[in-house]
């Protein structure tokens, strides 16, 4: 076994032993990496400084448009919070563990058309409001789930989905994704929900003079439209100008300096929003630096094998990769990366970024074991797609 994956996987295990100390282990984790890297081993087939320079030439721009849209939806997030829209919502869902389910529902929606990082932060900010701030770890487990299975059909909803867009994948392939998602909604959504109606039952009312902030939900609308307008832009007119600038993050930025002036930002939410991207920035890195040359011949086992797979591996090189392989059932792929990752906590952006918000997510042990329908339900879902469907291979690349 190549020594980059030993480092790798110590990485991971310090990840989710020492779960108060992420950033640091994943920094330590991406400085040992580079340095083997550097003295015994290439970049992608480049030695020394030149493949270093080369391979972050190469996957800056997916760095970037990580890191920009994660600290925008973090303040997206504090305006949607701040619009005092979450505190109203009690009046409008249903009071026992269904209200629940009806908050992942919509995060699932959101999700089909919206970065799932800003579904999951936008959920859990509701979520905070109906439940008081106490949430159980497998409703968090959920939200993140929600999110990951909502993008998983949609082309802008994900950035694996996106990156099969770009390929030439047809849209139509990835749909089928939903056939899975929806199932595993049901599932781990009805347990999820009962979990935390146990844990802590939903706010029956709305406190009472409370007046929605119009002015921030525009600002929030803005900053969708403004990302959600630029992926499908570009992706329409210029694909090409998606490989070469972060063009998705500053459409987003520009969005909230130029709304600035109606309902200006939370700006002291950005330190805490960086070091959670910086997390997540290196544990991508040191997953780019994998050598991982080949994967065995496609399949529907190995595809259910690459969803959990995805739960411990950054699920944009195995994209790729799969990409440049071929023979895929691109539905089955996209159901499979998108919505393994929710497995465990750091398995997605979504859920890197929930767990910045709610500390006690940052516990590989709690999420298995309060999020266990997760895992249960990607199962689920994986057996009607394939049944329902069966897999229909592309032609290899």
């Amino acid at each position: 076994m190549p020594v980059e994956f030993v480092l790798f996987a110590l990485t991971l295990a310090g990840v989710a032993l020492f779960h108060r100390h992420t950033l640091r282990v994943a920094v330590i984790g991406l400085v040992a990496i580079t340095l083997c890297k550097l003295g015994f081993g290439t970049f992608r087939g480049v030695a020394g400084l030149a493949g270093l320079i080369g391979l972050l030439g190469h996957e800056w721009v997916t760095l970037a448009n990580l890191l920009g849209l994660l600290l925008a939806f973090a303040l997206l997030a504090s305006h949607f919070a701040d619009s005092r829209l979450p505190d109203v919502l009690p009046r409008y869902l249903p009071d026992d563990w269904k209200g629940g389910f009806v908050l992942l529902c919509l995060v699932f929606v959101l999700s089909s058309f919206l970065d799932n990082i800003a579904a999951a932060m936008i959920g859990g900010t509701m979520a905070t409001t109906l439940y008081k701030g106490r949430l159980h770890v497998g409703f968090l487990a959920a939200i993140v789930g929600a999110s990951n299975a909502g993008g998983a059909g949609s082309v802008v909803g994900d950035t694996t989905t996106t990156m099969m867009w770009i390929a030439g994948v047809p849209p139509r392939q990835v749909l089928d994704a939903y056939v899975a998602a929806v199932p595993a909604l049901l599932f781990f959504g009805v347990i999820a929900a009962r979990q935390q109606h146990a844990h802590q039952p939903i706010a029956k009312d709305a406190p009472a003079g409370i007046t929605v902030d119009g002015w921030r939900l525009v600002i929030v609308a803005a900053i969708l439209l403004a990302a959600i307008g630029a992926n499908v832009y570009f992706n329409l007119r210029h694909p090409e100008l998606l490989t070469r600038a972060p063009v998705i993050a500053i459409a987003a930025w520009l969005a909230i300096v130029l709304t600035g002036w109606i309902r200006p930002p939370d700006w002291s939410l950005l330190p805490g929003a960086t070091r959670g991207s910086v997390f997540l920035l290196s544990l991508v890195l040191c997953a780019a630096m994998m050598p991982v040359d080949h994967l065995p011949p496609a399949s529907w086992p190995v595809a259910l094998g690459l969803g959990f797979v995805s739960a411990v591996f950054d699920n944009i090189p195995l994209t790729a990769l799969a990409l440049h392989q071929g023979g895929y059932d691109w539905g089955f792929l996209a159901y499979a990366v998108g919505f393994g990752g929710s497995m465990v906590w750091f398995g997605s952006s979504a859920g890197v970024a929930l767990a910045g918000m709610f500390p006690q997510a940052r516990s590989v042990g709690a999420w298995v074991v309060g999020g266990w329908h997760i895992a249960v339900g990607y199962l689920i879902g994986f057996a009607c797609l394939l049944f329902a469907l069966g897999w229909h291979s592309d032609l290899p690349r």
